[in-house]
Protein backbone atom coordinates (compact mmCIF):
# COMPACT_ATOMS: atom_id res chain seq x y z
CA UNK A 1 0.00 0.00 0.00
CA UNK A 2 1.29 3.73 -0.92
CA UNK A 3 1.69 6.10 1.63
CA UNK A 4 0.78 9.87 1.45
CA UNK A 5 2.94 12.23 1.57
CA UNK A 6 3.60 13.54 5.13
CA UNK A 7 1.95 17.36 4.00
CA UNK A 8 -1.03 15.06 3.09
CA UNK A 9 -1.35 13.52 6.53
CA UNK A 10 -1.02 16.82 7.84
CA UNK A 11 -4.62 17.45 6.49
CA UNK A 12 -7.85 16.60 8.57
CA UNK A 13 -9.78 14.95 6.69
CA UNK A 14 -11.84 17.75 3.93
CA UNK A 15 -15.08 18.76 6.16
CA UNK A 16 -17.64 18.43 3.02
CA UNK A 17 -15.98 14.86 1.93
CA UNK A 18 -17.11 13.44 5.11
CA UNK A 19 -20.64 15.64 4.98
CA UNK A 20 -21.12 13.69 1.76
CA UNK A 21 -20.49 10.59 2.81
CA UNK A 22 -22.96 10.55 5.39
CA UNK A 23 -25.05 11.55 3.47
CA UNK A 24 -24.81 9.03 0.95
CA UNK A 25 -24.77 6.59 4.09
CA UNK A 26 -28.63 7.45 5.36
CA UNK A 27 -30.41 7.84 2.10
CA UNK A 28 -29.19 4.33 0.84
CA UNK A 29 -31.55 3.42 4.01
CA UNK A 30 -34.22 4.95 2.33
CA UNK A 31 -34.77 8.44 4.70
CA UNK A 32 -35.56 11.48 3.68
CA UNK A 33 -32.84 14.11 3.88
CA UNK A 34 -32.98 17.29 4.20
CA UNK A 35 -29.45 18.49 3.14
CA UNK A 36 -28.46 22.15 4.11
CA UNK A 37 -25.04 21.63 4.75
CA UNK A 38 -23.23 22.31 1.58
CA UNK A 39 -23.34 26.13 0.34
CA UNK A 40 -24.29 24.91 -3.44
CA UNK A 41 -26.67 26.94 -4.54
CA UNK A 42 -30.10 25.00 -5.36
CA UNK A 43 -31.38 27.79 -7.90
CA UNK A 44 -30.47 27.55 -11.68
CA UNK A 45 -27.95 29.46 -13.43
CA UNK A 46 -29.60 31.75 -16.06
CA UNK A 47 -30.34 31.08 -19.03
CA UNK A 48 -28.34 34.12 -20.83
CA UNK A 49 -25.25 32.58 -19.41
CA UNK A 50 -25.75 28.96 -20.59
CA UNK A 51 -26.94 30.36 -24.09
CA UNK A 52 -23.62 32.35 -24.02
CA UNK A 53 -21.52 29.33 -22.99
CA UNK A 54 -23.49 27.40 -26.09
CA UNK A 55 -22.88 29.97 -28.40
CA UNK A 56 -19.00 30.40 -27.45
CA UNK A 57 -18.28 27.03 -26.90
CA UNK A 58 -19.43 26.05 -30.60
CA UNK A 59 -15.96 28.85 -31.74
CA UNK A 60 -13.35 26.92 -32.61
CA UNK A 61 -10.79 28.87 -31.20
CA UNK A 62 -12.45 28.78 -28.21
CA UNK A 63 -12.39 25.32 -27.72
CA UNK A 64 -8.19 25.13 -27.77
CA UNK A 65 -6.01 25.74 -24.69
CA UNK A 66 -6.88 29.15 -23.04
CA UNK A 67 -4.67 32.33 -22.54
CA UNK A 68 -3.13 32.30 -18.47
CA UNK A 69 -4.10 35.62 -18.19
CA UNK A 70 -7.84 35.10 -19.72
CA UNK A 71 -8.89 37.13 -22.23
CA UNK A 72 -8.78 40.97 -22.28
CA UNK A 73 -12.49 40.89 -22.60
CA UNK A 74 -12.77 39.34 -19.31
CA UNK A 75 -10.29 41.38 -17.65
CA UNK A 76 -11.36 44.45 -18.89
CA UNK A 77 -15.15 43.33 -18.03
CA UNK A 78 -13.92 42.73 -14.14
CA UNK A 79 -12.12 46.04 -14.20
CA UNK A 80 -15.58 47.62 -15.03
CA UNK A 81 -17.31 45.60 -12.39
CA UNK A 82 -15.25 46.27 -10.19
CA UNK A 83 -14.87 50.17 -10.49
CA UNK A 84 -18.88 50.19 -10.73
CA UNK A 85 -19.39 47.98 -7.61
CA UNK A 86 -17.27 49.59 -5.22
CA UNK A 87 -15.30 52.17 -7.12
CA UNK A 88 -12.25 51.05 -7.13
CA UNK A 89 -9.61 51.35 -10.21
CA UNK A 90 -7.92 48.50 -11.00
CA UNK A 91 -5.48 47.78 -14.46
CA UNK A 92 -7.24 45.21 -16.38
CA UNK A 93 -3.45 44.23 -17.73
CA UNK A 94 -1.63 43.80 -14.63
CA UNK A 95 -3.88 43.66 -11.71
CA UNK A 96 -6.80 41.68 -12.55
CA UNK A 97 -6.43 37.79 -12.72
CA UNK A 98 -9.19 35.44 -14.14
CA UNK A 99 -9.09 31.71 -11.89
CA UNK A 100 -11.17 28.41 -11.84
CA UNK A 101 -13.13 29.89 -9.23
CA UNK A 102 -11.58 31.84 -6.53
CA UNK A 103 -11.06 28.12 -4.40
CA UNK A 104 -8.02 26.88 -6.36
CA UNK A 105 -6.66 30.60 -6.48
CA UNK A 106 -6.43 30.88 -2.61
CA UNK A 107 -4.99 27.55 -2.59
CA UNK A 108 -2.16 28.07 -4.92
CA UNK A 109 -0.93 32.09 -3.85
CA UNK A 110 0.85 30.16 -0.89
CA UNK A 111 3.06 28.67 -3.45
CA UNK A 112 3.88 31.72 -4.95
CA UNK A 113 5.38 33.27 -1.41
CA UNK A 114 5.48 31.23 1.50
CA UNK A 115 8.78 29.47 2.39
CA UNK A 116 9.41 26.70 4.20
CA UNK A 117 8.66 27.20 7.79
CA UNK A 118 6.70 30.57 7.02
CA UNK A 119 4.05 31.71 9.40
CA UNK A 120 0.40 32.73 7.77
CA UNK A 121 -2.46 33.90 10.13
CA UNK A 122 -5.82 32.25 9.53
CA UNK A 123 -9.39 32.82 10.92
CA UNK A 124 -10.62 30.17 13.04
CA UNK A 125 -13.29 28.90 12.33
CA UNK A 126 -12.48 29.25 8.27
CA UNK A 127 -12.80 27.85 4.78
CA UNK A 128 -10.59 24.95 5.18
CA UNK A 129 -8.21 25.72 1.70
CA UNK A 130 -6.64 28.80 3.77
CA UNK A 131 -5.02 26.28 6.11
CA UNK A 132 -4.33 23.42 3.02
CA UNK A 133 -3.31 26.13 0.66
CA UNK A 134 -0.21 27.10 3.73
CA UNK A 135 0.24 23.52 4.72
CA UNK A 136 1.30 22.34 0.99
CA UNK A 137 3.08 25.56 0.56
CA UNK A 138 5.10 24.10 3.30
CA UNK A 139 3.98 27.16 5.59
CA UNK A 140 2.81 26.79 9.02
CA UNK A 141 -0.07 28.64 10.28
CA UNK A 142 -1.55 30.78 13.13
CA UNK A 143 -5.29 30.47 14.16
CA UNK A 144 -7.18 33.97 15.04
CA UNK A 145 -9.67 33.06 16.78
CA UNK A 146 -13.41 34.60 15.45
CA UNK A 147 -15.42 35.31 19.09
CA UNK A 148 -19.22 36.47 19.00
CA UNK A 149 -17.97 39.20 21.77
CA UNK A 150 -15.99 40.47 19.32
CA UNK A 151 -18.42 40.46 16.64
CA UNK A 152 -16.85 37.26 15.21
CA UNK A 153 -13.61 39.53 13.53
CA UNK A 154 -10.13 38.61 14.74
CA UNK A 155 -8.36 40.93 17.73
CA UNK A 156 -5.82 42.05 16.33
CA UNK A 157 -4.47 43.85 19.10
CA UNK A 158 -3.79 40.67 20.70
CA UNK A 159 -1.32 38.94 17.89
CA UNK A 160 1.91 38.96 18.92
CA UNK A 161 4.96 40.67 17.97
CA UNK A 162 6.89 37.60 17.00
CA UNK A 163 3.98 36.44 15.61
CA UNK A 164 3.38 39.32 13.16
CA UNK A 165 7.25 39.50 12.65
CA UNK A 166 7.55 36.06 11.80
CA UNK A 167 4.03 36.24 9.37
CA UNK A 168 3.62 36.21 5.54
CA UNK A 169 0.22 36.17 4.97
CA UNK A 170 -3.53 37.53 6.75
CA UNK A 171 -6.63 35.91 5.79
CA UNK A 172 -9.50 37.96 5.75
CA UNK A 173 -12.90 36.57 4.71
CA UNK A 174 -16.18 38.69 4.79
CA UNK A 175 -18.75 38.61 4.58
CA UNK A 176 -17.31 35.40 6.51
CA UNK A 177 -17.64 31.74 6.06
CA UNK A 178 -18.93 29.99 8.15
CA UNK A 179 -20.22 32.89 10.66
CA UNK A 180 -22.07 35.57 8.18
CA UNK A 181 -20.26 38.23 10.10
CA UNK A 182 -19.48 41.67 8.47
CA UNK A 183 -16.10 43.73 8.61
CA UNK A 184 -16.30 47.89 9.43
CA UNK A 185 -13.98 50.28 7.60
CA UNK A 186 -12.17 50.55 10.74
CA UNK A 187 -11.27 46.90 11.17
CA UNK A 188 -9.52 47.04 7.67
CA UNK A 189 -7.82 50.05 8.17
CA UNK A 190 -6.45 48.61 11.20
CA UNK A 191 -5.52 45.46 9.15
CA UNK A 192 -3.96 47.10 6.14
CA UNK A 193 -1.70 49.08 9.06
CA UNK A 194 -0.20 45.77 10.49
CA UNK A 195 0.03 45.07 6.91
CA UNK A 196 2.25 47.76 6.09
CA UNK A 197 4.17 48.36 9.52
CA UNK A 198 5.29 44.11 9.09
CA UNK A 199 5.48 43.95 5.67
CA UNK A 200 2.89 41.28 5.52
CA UNK A 201 0.32 40.13 2.60
CA UNK A 202 -3.62 40.69 2.95
CA UNK A 203 -5.43 37.82 1.49
CA UNK A 204 -8.80 38.43 1.58
CA UNK A 205 -11.28 36.88 0.16
CA UNK A 206 -14.52 38.73 -0.74
CA UNK A 207 -16.67 35.95 -2.26
CA UNK A 208 -20.13 36.51 -0.38
CA UNK A 209 -20.20 40.64 -0.73
CA UNK A 210 -23.32 39.85 -3.52
CA UNK A 211 -25.04 38.05 -1.33
CA UNK A 212 -26.74 40.84 1.31
CA UNK A 213 -29.58 41.54 2.64
CA UNK A 214 -31.65 44.36 4.48
CA UNK A 215 -29.58 47.31 2.30
CA UNK A 216 -26.62 46.55 4.01
CA UNK A 217 -23.41 46.80 1.27
CA UNK A 218 -19.76 45.39 2.52
CA UNK A 219 -16.64 46.93 1.50
CA UNK A 220 -13.52 45.67 -0.34
CA UNK A 221 -10.57 45.81 1.34
CA UNK A 222 -9.19 47.67 -2.15
CA UNK A 223 -11.53 50.68 -0.73
CA UNK A 224 -8.78 51.26 2.34
CA UNK A 225 -6.27 54.09 0.99
CA UNK A 226 -3.00 51.95 0.60
CA UNK A 227 -4.59 48.19 0.61
CA UNK A 228 -3.20 48.08 -2.90
CA UNK A 229 0.17 48.06 -1.96
CA UNK A 230 0.56 44.77 0.28
CA UNK A 231 -3.31 42.86 -0.23
CA UNK A 232 -4.49 41.01 -3.24
CA UNK A 233 -8.52 39.92 -3.20
CA UNK A 234 -10.39 36.71 -4.51
CA UNK A 235 -13.60 36.70 -6.13
CA UNK A 236 -15.93 34.52 -7.79
CA UNK A 237 -18.99 33.80 -9.89
CA UNK A 238 -20.02 30.75 -7.91
CA UNK A 239 -22.20 32.40 -5.55
CA UNK A 240 -23.61 35.51 -6.71
CA UNK A 241 -25.12 34.28 -10.26
CA UNK A 242 -25.75 30.29 -9.01
CA UNK A 243 -22.89 29.17 -11.56
CA UNK A 244 -20.73 26.87 -8.67
CA UNK A 245 -20.18 24.15 -11.37
CA UNK A 246 -19.04 26.45 -13.83
CA UNK A 247 -15.29 27.21 -12.04
CA UNK A 248 -14.95 30.87 -12.73
CA UNK A 249 -13.12 33.69 -10.13
CA UNK A 250 -10.87 36.16 -9.93
CA UNK A 251 -8.15 37.58 -8.50
CA UNK A 252 -7.22 41.67 -8.13
CA UNK A 253 -4.81 43.85 -6.53
CA UNK A 254 -1.09 44.58 -5.74
CA UNK A 255 0.28 44.14 -9.74
CA UNK A 256 3.45 41.55 -8.22
CA UNK A 257 1.12 39.34 -5.87
CA UNK A 258 -1.37 39.05 -9.54
CA UNK A 259 2.20 38.56 -11.47
CA UNK A 260 3.30 35.63 -9.12
CA UNK A 261 0.17 33.67 -8.76
CA UNK A 262 -0.02 33.94 -12.42
CA UNK A 263 3.40 32.63 -12.55
CA UNK A 264 2.11 29.62 -10.57
CA UNK A 265 -1.21 28.82 -12.11
CA UNK A 266 1.08 28.91 -15.70
CA UNK A 267 2.76 26.20 -14.28
CA UNK A 268 0.14 24.09 -12.91
CA UNK A 269 -3.19 24.69 -15.27
CA UNK A 270 -3.88 25.98 -18.22
CA UNK A 271 -6.29 28.65 -17.20
CA UNK A 272 -10.51 29.34 -17.75
CA UNK A 273 -11.88 26.79 -20.20
CA UNK A 274 -12.82 30.44 -22.99
CA UNK A 275 -16.51 30.22 -23.70
CA UNK A 276 -17.01 29.95 -19.58
CA UNK A 277 -15.11 33.49 -20.11
CA UNK A 278 -16.99 35.07 -22.36
CA UNK A 279 -20.03 33.76 -20.19
CA UNK A 280 -18.55 35.71 -17.52
CA UNK A 281 -18.64 38.76 -19.19
CA UNK A 282 -22.59 38.26 -19.77
CA UNK A 283 -22.43 37.69 -15.92
CA UNK A 284 -21.26 40.53 -14.94
CA UNK A 285 -22.99 42.98 -17.37
CA UNK A 286 -25.79 41.52 -17.16
CA UNK A 287 -26.59 39.86 -13.95
CA UNK A 288 -28.10 41.95 -11.55
CA UNK A 289 -31.49 41.22 -12.44
CA UNK A 290 -30.20 37.69 -11.29
CA UNK A 291 -28.55 39.01 -8.13
CA UNK A 292 -31.71 40.66 -7.03
CA UNK A 293 -34.02 38.02 -7.62
CA UNK A 294 -31.96 35.45 -5.80
CA UNK A 295 -31.50 37.83 -2.82
CA UNK A 296 -35.05 37.64 -2.45
CA UNK A 297 -35.33 33.81 -2.54
CA UNK A 298 -32.41 33.52 0.17
CA UNK A 299 -34.40 36.42 2.59
CA UNK A 300 -37.43 34.69 2.74
CA UNK A 301 -35.66 31.77 3.57
CA UNK A 302 -33.15 33.24 5.97
CA UNK A 303 -36.38 34.85 7.81
CA UNK A 304 -38.44 31.71 8.06
CA UNK A 305 -35.52 29.53 9.43
CA UNK A 306 -34.22 32.86 11.91
CA UNK A 307 -37.68 33.08 13.34
CA UNK A 308 -38.54 28.78 13.53
CA UNK A 309 -34.94 28.09 15.08
CA UNK A 310 -35.81 31.38 17.77
CA UNK A 311 -38.92 29.88 18.61
CA UNK A 312 -37.62 26.44 19.13
CA UNK A 313 -34.73 28.22 21.83
CA UNK A 314 -31.93 28.28 19.53
CA UNK A 315 -29.55 30.84 19.56
CA UNK A 316 -28.31 32.96 16.56
CA UNK A 317 -28.23 36.45 15.15
CA UNK A 318 -30.09 37.69 11.74
CA UNK A 319 -27.13 37.43 9.06
CA UNK A 320 -26.60 40.78 6.63
CA UNK A 321 -24.88 38.69 4.28
CA UNK A 322 -24.24 35.25 2.75
CA UNK A 323 -26.84 32.12 2.83
CA UNK A 324 -25.35 31.13 6.01
CA UNK A 325 -26.79 30.86 9.40
CA UNK A 326 -24.02 30.29 12.02
CA UNK A 327 -26.02 28.74 14.90
CA UNK A 328 -25.28 27.55 19.06
CA UNK A 329 -25.24 24.15 19.53
CA UNK A 330 -27.60 23.30 22.78
CA UNK A 331 -25.99 22.01 25.64
CA UNK A 332 -24.81 19.94 26.85
CA UNK A 333 -23.97 18.47 23.06
CA UNK A 334 -20.71 19.54 21.03
CA UNK A 335 -21.11 20.20 17.75
CA UNK A 336 -20.36 17.03 16.19
CA UNK A 337 -22.34 14.94 18.16
CA UNK A 338 -25.32 17.74 17.93
CA UNK A 339 -24.97 17.35 14.32
CA UNK A 340 -25.45 14.01 14.10
CA UNK A 341 -28.17 13.60 16.33
CA UNK A 342 -30.04 15.78 13.74
CA UNK A 343 -29.09 13.76 10.85
CA UNK A 344 -30.47 10.38 12.94
CA UNK A 345 -33.38 11.63 14.39
CA UNK A 346 -34.47 14.19 12.06
CA UNK A 347 -32.28 13.52 8.50
CA UNK A 348 -31.53 16.74 8.72
CA UNK A 349 -27.75 17.44 7.57
CA UNK A 350 -26.20 20.22 8.53
CA UNK A 351 -22.58 21.34 9.25
CA UNK A 352 -20.42 21.34 13.14
CA UNK A 353 -18.66 24.38 13.33
CA UNK A 354 -15.56 22.41 14.52
CA UNK A 355 -14.67 21.41 11.31
CA UNK A 356 -13.98 24.61 10.18
CA UNK A 357 -11.65 25.07 13.00
CA UNK A 358 -11.07 24.69 16.93
CA UNK A 359 -13.11 27.65 17.70
CA UNK A 360 -16.26 27.00 15.85
CA UNK A 361 -17.05 24.40 18.66
CA UNK A 362 -20.33 25.03 19.94
CA UNK A 363 -21.92 26.09 16.99
CA UNK A 364 -23.28 24.74 13.46
CA UNK A 365 -23.60 26.57 10.02
CA UNK A 366 -26.97 25.82 8.21
CA UNK A 367 -27.23 26.75 4.27
CA UNK A 368 -30.03 28.61 3.19
CA UNK A 369 -29.69 25.87 -0.62
CA UNK A 370 -33.30 24.40 -0.46
CA UNK A 371 -36.73 25.86 -1.67
CA UNK A 372 -38.55 27.55 1.19
CA UNK A 373 -41.71 25.15 0.99
CA UNK A 374 -39.26 22.51 3.06
CA UNK A 375 -38.02 24.71 5.55
CA UNK A 376 -41.45 24.19 7.96
CA UNK A 377 -40.50 20.62 7.74
CA UNK A 378 -36.82 21.86 9.40
CA UNK A 379 -38.98 23.41 12.12
CA UNK A 380 -41.32 20.82 12.46
CA UNK A 381 -38.54 18.08 12.59
CA UNK A 382 -36.04 19.84 14.96
CA UNK A 383 -39.09 20.39 17.65
CA UNK A 384 -39.48 16.92 18.22
CA UNK A 385 -35.96 16.02 18.37
CA UNK A 386 -35.39 15.15 22.12
CA UNK A 387 -32.41 17.63 23.54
Amino acid sequence: MHESSERLQKLPPYLFIEIDRLKREARSKGHDIIDLGVGDPDLNTPEFIIDELNRQARIQINQRYALDQGIPELRQEIARWLKMRFNIEMDSATEILPTIGSKEAIAHFPLAIINEGDLALIPDPCYPPYKSGVLFAGGEFELMPLRAENSFLPDLSKLSEGSLTRAKLLYLNYPNNPTSACATKGFYEDAVRIAKKYNIIICSDLAYSEMTFDGFTPLSIMQINGAKDSAIEFHSLSKTYNMTGWRIGFAYGNKELIRLLSKVKANIDSGVFQAIQYAGIRALREGAATVEKNLAIYKQRRDILVEGLQSLGYELQVPQATFYLWIKVPRPYTSADFCMKLLREAHIVVTPGNGFGPSGEGYFRIALTIDSKRLPQVIERMRKIKL
